[in-house]
């Protein structure tokens, strides 16, 4: 699929930051079966969310550095596979990257979200009692704010937000995850997540979602197999073993290892997400586990065959995976590592698991294939 205001289908002859991310978003569409006039609505809602930073040429350096990809690209896709369904195309954005600083950054973000709530006619309200919390006088941090939209046929997408929760520092990070959590109606949320090293991110699903979540993020580093599965506070979550095996088969470990030693993942830390949508309940309702597979292969070629043994073990055609990354990049996938960035388990209450693959747009660089240290093997509780 092409569309003449995104310039030529093939990636090395897009000129600018836009042209390169719409183009591949038009091809995405196509893979999983979006109509052209939605397509082509959402290649134009990528592009003016990037603002004047979509005209910028790629073959000028990054303008500034960004969070949300290892090469500086502030887009990236995600799709998310359940059996019986076609896959769920999304994209993240940073709306404010290339501002001039991150209070800057933070404002032109909260413009472009409620620019999208007026087009589209959903509410800010849950953003904007958040306001104070996130968006401080001297914001601190790697992120302000980042727009993912989860796109559907017919124009009209999902809308959620990321926010950072060191927005006042770093120390400041669990006292302001627990008060957004109070303020959504979830009190006792935060006493029900699992120890962290950190919180990176908390999201907000806006619009029109049949269950709005409030979504907790947590960073476990060095952390193994057998204790992942011990994360879940969700009341209705996964088997621990389930856990384990995703674990282990997305970091390419050897299931065998057995419970009297375990690998911990010692190079980019784990994540795990934990969903709250009942506040009647203090527990999660969500859990998801992210496995940051860049890190953990050598190549993409490995990630892809991780990714394909995963889809078939939940009854999930992996062919769409594969011509999703064809049409993000022409490249071979053992010339780069970082194409696939995450693979992700969710379970959310009443709905099958999930699996979804992170995809990086790769706009301005690919990282070289990796030569890995042995993983690193000891006792585990």
């Amino acid at each position: 699929m092409t569309d003449s205001r995104f310039g030529d289908a093939t990636p090395a002859r897009a000129e600018t930051l836009g042209g390169h991310t719409a183009g591949q978003l038009l091809r995405l569409c196509d893979v999983v079966g979006l109509d052209s006039a939605s397509a082509g609505s959402y290649a134009q809602t990528l592009t003016d969310a990037l603002g004047p930073v979509a005209e910028r040429p790629l073959d000028l350096p990054p303008p500034t550095p960004t969070f949300l990809s290892d090469d500086q690209t502030p887009v990236e896709f995600s799709l998310s596979f359940s059996p019986d369904a076609a896959p769920s195309l999304r994209v993240l954005i940073e709306p404010g990257y290339g501002a001039a600083g991150l209070t800057q950054n933070g404002r032109t973000g909260l413009r472009v979200v409620r620019e999208m709530a007026g087009r589209w006619g959903f509410t800010t309200d849950r953003l904007d009692e958040l306001e104070d919390l996130f968006f401080p006088d001297a914001p601190q941090g790697p992120l302000t704010l980042w727009c993912a939209l989860e796109l559907r046929p017919g124009g009209v997408p999902k809308v959620k937000v990321y926010l950072n929760p060191a927005a006042s520092g770093a120390k400041r990070s669990a006292d302001t995850v627990r008060e957004a959590l109070t303020r959504l109606g979830h009190p006792e949320g935060f006493e029900s997540l699992p120890p962290a090293d950190g919180y990176p991110f908390l999201a907000l699903d806006l619009g029109d979602w049949d269950t709005p979540r409030a979504k907790v993020y947590v960073r476990h580093p060095d952390l193994a197999a057998t204790e992942a599965g011990l994360l879940s506070r969700a009341d209705a979550g996964p088997l621990h073993t389930e856990v384990e095996d995703f674990f282990r088969t997305a970091a390419g470990l050897d299931a065998d290892a057995g419970d009297r030693a375990d690998v911990r993942l010692a190079r980019r830390p784990v994540l795990t997400c934990h969903s709250f949508t009942d506040s009647a309940s203090g527990a999660p309702s969500g859990f998801t586990l992210h496995i940051p597979v860049r890190d953990y292969v050598r190549h993409d070629g490995e990630a892809l065959a991780r990714a394909v043994s995963l889809l078939l073990r939940y009854g999930v055609d992996p062919a769409p995976l594969g011509r999703s990354l064809t049409a993000v990049t022409a490249r071979r996938l053992e010339d780069g590592v970082g194409l696939i960035a995450y693979l992700a388990l969710a379970h959310q209450r009443g709905r099958p698991p999930r699996v979804t693959a992170y995809i990086s747009s790769e706009a301005y660089e690919v990282r070289p294939p990796a030569v890995l240290e042995p993983p690193r093997a000891e006792a585990v509780g």
